[in-house]
């Protein structure tokens, strides 16, 4: 397992290496044809400006030489003329003679106002090509971070990593994750915290998971931790749907109190708590607070009632108080605000008979929010092997996520 572990790596990492350096070289070689182009073109410029001015001076004294050349030919003939038609002939070469500026030449620029070409290269780019490349990419043996562990969630999972190389020291973690093999990795998570719940996963799935980091002043990324495969067996936690006065997500995992009048109390779909999880509620936006309003556990659904304090239930109030079967706690908790999370932690500490008939059965419950916590026991007439969770808001504007 660990010898394939390491040829994979490096045949990957050689994959890696090459396709990159192809890349480089590639786009090198662009940037540089694209330079040689430019600079070609300011040649192709400067010439074609240079030499303008003086193909018109050329155009002009060979013109001039035309001309002065024809004129003397005149003469000629009118010399070698017949002596009635010299005077005529002669007349007529002095007054074209005169019209003619035969002694009117165009500037012609000296040398040293003659543009002469010449490239300039700086030689040291290559001394700083050379030096950048010679440092450009390392080959790590090790990830500093890798993962650490996987927690069950209801419809997510936990995914908690750890620095491997003490000497690092990470600014950044980056977490990616794929449902299969062959598809690509996405992130979902980018930030300072070890771990992170990942939710909206399909129960009895498996789904790979790979993190890196980022150290303290960089830009680039570690290499990826080695992908490792998680799964939860546990369902999504649902709020009940249909219920006026709450309008749920696609998924019903989060529920908004709308403007309806109607007042109650919204249930989970199922008894999907079971002790020794964590249950927590999230508030993703507050409304008007109420004592009434309620968040918590309870075991059975009863239609009819304003709030979770009543018998049967345990829950805090948005205003911190915590009820345990409808009596109010000497302690309490900070009151909620948005972001914050209040969770639910039981364990069963029973006593006396316990059947389906009836008995005594306690539960010792761990309710938190805002680095508070109360801790109790909670008595119930039957054993309850899971149990429902659900909240009441009297006023519009509360939205909570369960999970």
């Amino acid at each position: 397992m660990c010898l394939c572990a390491i040829k994979d790596s490096a045949t990957s990492t050689r994959d890696v290496l090459e396709q990159h350096f192809s890349d480089l070289k590639g786009t090198l070689k662009k940037l540089l044809d694209e330079r040689l182009t430019s600079l070609l073109q300011e040649v192709d410029v400067i010439e074609q400006e240079s030499i303008k001015p003086l193909d018109e001076c050329q155009k002009l004294i060979e013109h001039g030489v035309s001309t002065a050349d024809d004129l003397l030919r005149e003469g000629e003939s009118a010399v070698d003329g017949d002596v009635g038609q010299q005077n005529e002939k002669l007349c007529n070469f002095t007054k074209k003679a005169l019209h003619i500026q035969l002694d009117s030449l165009p500037e012609v620029p000296s040398l040293v106002d003659v543009p002469c070409l010449s490239a300039q290269l700086d030689d040291c780019l290559l001394t700083i090509l050379k030096n950048q490349i010679f440092r450009h990419g390392t080959v790590a043996s090790r990830p500093p971070v890798q993962l650490e562990e996987f927690v069950e969630k209801p419809g997510g999972i936990l995914v908690r990593w750890c620095k491997v190389d003490e000497d690092f020291s990470a600014q950044d973690y980056r977490l990616q994750f794929r449902k299969s093999p062959g598809s690509p990795f996405e992130d979902v998570y980018v930030g300072s915290e070890p771990e992170f719940l990942v939710l909206h996963m399909d129960p009895h799935v498996d789904y790979q998971f790979r993190v890196c980091a980022r150290g303290d002043g960089r830009q680039e990324w570690s290499p990826w931790s080695v992908a490792q495969t998680g799964r939860t067996t546990l369902v999504p936690h649902e709020w009940t749907a249909g219920l006026e006065g709450y309008s749920l997500s696609s998924r019903r995992n989060i529920a908004l109190r709308n403007d309806s009048q109607s007042c109650g109390v919204l249930y989970s779909k199922a008894p999907t708590y079971f002790c020794g999880q964590t249950l927590t509620f999230r508030i993703e936006t507050v409304g008007q607070p109420d004592r009434r309003d309620s968040l918590g556990v309870c075991a059975e659904q009863r239609n009819g009632d304003e709030s979770l304090q009543r018998d049967q239930a345990v829950c805090v109030s948005t205003n911190g108080a915590v009820f345990v079967n409808g009596k109010e706690m000497t302690n309490q908790l900070p009151a909620v605000t948005s972001g914050s999370t209040v969770t639910f932690d039981m364990e069963v500490v029973q006593f006396g008979p316990c059947s389906n008939e009836g008995g005594n059965f306690k539960l010792r419950v761990t309710i938190s929010s805002n680095n508070r916590e109360v801790v109790f026991d909670w008595v119930l007439d039957q054993c309850c092997g899971s149990l429902y969770f659900g909240c009441s808001f009297s006023y519009p504007g509360w939205k909570v996520l369960v999970f």
